[in-house]
């Protein structure tokens, strides 16, 4: 498959156009802040604008800028033949059409990803000529059914490709528009033989983006990776942090340091040796009381930006007090939510709607 710009959908243009083909290069101008006259938190496109498409899809990516976003969020995993490519986790079943292609019948396996027994499909079990005749689909159909309708329009995308894509939206919007991968189970991936880091190093070299202003920040749910990352590349890192569990790889090690322990004081100093920045769960950061937790404070206190994680606008996802009347589905007080965080000091925020984080980054 050649390099380049794949066809994504513009608005008004439902068929979707082809951008012209470009090789990465640097974006116009160093990691981007608000617009002027809109300061306030970094809005990153969480896997694109993914509450209006079908997520980690060209489509979902392109939308994702046009509505405002920042940052174009990709999680990467890895091809068998070791190309990077944006999905929300190894198992492809849930968020491609391959449940439905015969040909890849016998590819169906159960194994073991970070400990949990997992059913379906995997993406190292594909080339990537394999995956290109695969076509995305919503992952949470029964949440956003108006997201079907653009099932099966999509290929799967290489990370250089939005890479690519970036760099030319940046061109055309006349704005940086940064990228921002996680790297998705690393330790599983590295006991593949395909880990993640040497090829995300590589692209981002290639693309002239291996710099300390460059648009873009480097994320995982683990801290081994960082830390070798951290001595292998400049972009800014971001540890993730949930609100329940421990990062893979201290469990897998017998490390009984869990995501909370990463949030005290002590936490918080051992993130600052190699990463720029934490993104936490939005409940570690305001309670679903709408209390804040301090964590904000103490975060920045050892120089450490805060990207909040995930804003959306169907009311299962907001807290009780801004759910309107309407089902689990149907949207609720979501630019409230995001002024709460916004007025606490956050740095980022990662948004399915990123449109609503803008609106609510100019209130």
């Amino acid at each position: 498959m050649p390099h380049g710009i794949r066809p994504v959908v513009r608005a008004g243009h439902p068929d979707g156009v082809t951008l012209p083909a470009c090789k990465p290069s640097p974006v116009p101008s160093p990691v981007p802040s608000p617009p002027p006259g809109a300061a306030g938190p970094l809005i990153i496109g969480h896997r694109g604008a993914a509450g209006y498409r079908p997520e980690h899809t060209f489509a979902s990516y392109e939308l994702a800028a046009r509505l405002g976003a920042d940052f174009l969020e990709p999680d990467l995993v890895s091809t068998k033949d070791g190309v990077l490519v944006a999905r929300h986790e190894p198992e492809i079943g849930g968020t491609t059409d391959v449940a439905r292609r015969p040909e890849f019948a016998s590819r169906r396996a159960t194994k073991t990803v970070d400990g949990q027994r997992v059913h379906g499909w995997f993406v190292e079990d594909f080339t990537l000529v394999e995956l290109r005749t695969l076509r995305a689909k919503e992952r949470i159909p029964e949440v956003r059914r108006g997201n079907t309708l653009f099932d099966d329009r999509f290929e799967v995308p290489t990370f250089d490709e939005i890479l690519s894509l970036a760099a030319q939206l940046s061109h055309e919007l006349g704005r940086t528009i940064g990228v921002y991968p996680e790297t998705k189970n690393p330790t599983y991936f590295a006991d593949l033989g395909l880990a993640l880091e040497p090829p995300l190093i590589a692209s981002l070299r290639a693309a002239g983006m291996d710099r300390p202003d460059a648009p873009v920040f480097v994320q995982s749910f683990e801290t081994g990776n960082l830390r070798e990352l951290s001595a292998s590349i400049s972009v800014p890192l971001v540890q993730l942090i949930d609100n329940v569990g421990a990062p893979y790889d201290l469990a897998a090690d017998g490390d009984d340091r869990d995501y909370r322990y990463l949030l005290t004081p002590d936490g918080l100093a051992e993130v600052s040796e190699y990463a720029h920045a934490i993104g936490p769960c939005k409940d570690l950061l305001i309670a679903p009381d709408g209390v804040e937790t301090g964590a904000v404070a103490d975060a920045h206190a050892e120089g450490l930006a805060v990207h909040a994680y995930t804003f959306r606008n169907e009311n299962r996802f907001l807290p009780a007090d801004l759910r309107s009347s309407g089902g689990p589905n149907d949207p609720g007080d979501a630019l409230g939510e995001v002024l709460r965080f916004v007025r606490a000091g956050v740095d980022g925020l990662f948004c399915d709607h990123p449109d609503t984080a803008v609106a609510a980054r100019s209130a």
